[in-house]
């Protein structure tokens, strides 16, 4: 090859559109997506087995990869998995940009708070677990 055929990088014109990896997230469940460091298929995956783990059903691998595209794009989930999301990104719906959720003022009659916080804690070890294995699969 000759010297003259060769043109440097630095002198031809750039791509005019950044790749889809390296856009900026435009809706706030793209961009803690993103704050955890997690690929779309990190989430999918937890997803899958979150909802095992509860015996929800919910769609195949392929399938979520499209919802979660259209959710990462302005769709609203259904409340199944908004409640899925948040619990696998660990963040409320209002931070994922689902909207205003209508939270009771006080305990519900005969509501256990104990119960329910050996619950909330049950359920964050478990997403704790999740993110371990999903690291040592990616790794």
């Amino acid at each position: 090859m000759s010297a003259a055929l060769v043109t440097p990088l630095m002198d031809r014109p750039g791509p005019t559109v950044q790749p889809p990896a390296q856009r900026v997230a435009s809706t706030r469940l793209a961009q803690v997506r993103a704050e955890r460091g997690w690929s779309q298929l990190q989430v999918i995956r937890s997803l899958i087995a979150l909802a095992e783990h509860w015996r929800w059903p919910v769609a195949s691998e392929n399938s979520l990869k499209v919802q979660l595209s259209r959710w990462e794009n302005g769709a609203t989930p259904s409340q199944t998995y908004q409640v899925l999301l948040s619990a696998v990104l660990r963040a409320t719906p209002v931070d994922l940009g689902f909207g205003r959720v209508d939270r009771p003022a006080a305990p519900i009659p005969g509501e256990d708070v104990a119960a329910l916080a050996d619950r909330l804690q049950a359920l964050e070890t478990l997403v704790i677990q999740l993110t371990a294995r999903l690291g040592a699969v990616a790794a």
